[in-house]
């Protein structure tokens, strides 16, 4: 059987690493064995990164919607509760953007929120 050497895939392995350190500082962008673990690293950051994004949005528009909510004296639980209720199935990145640029929509699910909790 032939002798196989590792050369060459250890050669593009390290080639892959330091093109995604490409940027880092210093030792990090520039020897293997300092950028493979920042690389690593930098990629389980970005993994979570994303899946925080996600709540981040989503905390943005609780708030904004809360915002609007208690300037039509309602609180923002009973708001999603009366919403829930009279059959009004919007989601929050539309209802924030409702309460920001039309009130007087966002005022009237108010209403139809406060008659559906009483």
């Amino acid at each position: 059987m032939a002798r196989v050497k590792k050369g060459v895939n250890a050669h593009k392995r390290h080639k892959k690493i330091l093109k995604l350190a490409k940027g880092f500082y210093g030792q990090k962008s520039k020897v293997f064995r300092a950028a493979n673990p920042a690389v690593m690293r930098s990629l389980r950051s970005a993994y979570v990164g994303r899946k925080n994004k996600k709540r981040e949005y989503r905390r943005l528009w609780i708030a904004r919607i809360n915002a609007g909510a208690r300037m039509n004296d309602i609180s923002y639980s009973r708001l999603m509760d009366g919403l829930r209720k009279s059959g009004i199935e919007i989601n929050r990145k539309m209802l924030s953007e409702m309460a920001i640029y039309d009130t007087a929509a966002f005022a009237q699910l108010c209403d139809t929120a406060k008659k559906a909790v009483k």
